[in-house]
């Protein structure tokens, strides 16, 4: 069961900033609702959330958003192809059992995708791996090995990768602070017109990342 997500999240802030006004949205692995709610009133999309946890789903209820209890490794045959807009993966990826088919689902079913993630590049779990020989903790991973909801924890280079191998096309990365933080802009700014310097750089001083996603010309 994975809890509740904290109130103040910069990625919330930079995923919605991305979701069109009006459009449709299914957020995969919704939390307590915060998200689709934020853009319901900001936005006016027409938004669904899918959640594992019953105690989340209750929350999305009273927030007032349409929720399903779901589990994403099942997949979304329910849904028909191109039936969103957006499809949102917020700091979800890492904590499902098959990734692969839940970013093909997410394209399938969205004409567009927008995933953040919780960077294990960054310097800090780096070095305190290195000279502190355990998994780190931070804000992004404060749970102890043995009792984490991420399985399948992963850099802004591997998820690079992944799409690459699953022929997803990134149309825009953009790094991130730590919650509460603005964006690391000036990676952007900097490296702009290096986008391998760009990414090497990310992976290694964002602790977090997200990525707008399409299909591309597949």
């Amino acid at each position: 069961m994975r809890p509740r997500q904290p109130e103040q999240r910069v990625d919330l802030e930079v995923l919605a900033s991305l979701v069109t006004p009006g459009s449709r949205v299914l957020d995969l692995g919704c939390g307590d609702g915060l998200l689709l709610e934020m853009l319901a009133q900001r936005q006016g999309v027409e938004g669904v959330g899918v959640e594992i946890s019953l105690e989340n789903v209750r929350a999305c209820i009273d927030r007032g958003v349409q929720v399903f209890h779901g589990d994403l490794d099942q997949g979304l045959s329910d849904l028909g192809d191109d039936s969103f807009d957006f499809v949102i993966l917020s700091r979800t990826i890492q904590t499902v059992n098959r990734p692969r088919l839940v970013i093909r689902e997410m394209l399938r079913v969205g004409k567009k995708g927008l995933v953040s993630l919780p960077n294990f590049g960054h310097w800090h779990n780096r070095l305190g791996l290195a000279l502190g020989g355990r998994m780190p903790k931070n804000p992004l991973f404060p749970f102890e090995w043995y009792d984490t909801p991420n399985i399948h924890v992963c850099t802004i280079l591997d998820f690079q990768d992944l799409c690459r191998e699953m022929g997803v096309r990134i149309l825009q990365m953009i790094p991130l602070g730590w919650a509460g933080n603005r964006p690391h802009g000036w990676l952007k700014g900097y490296f702009a017109n290096h986008p391998l310097f760009l990414s090497a750089a990310a992976n290694l001083l964002a602790p977090m990342a997200v990525f707008l996603v399409d299909q591309g010309d597949s």
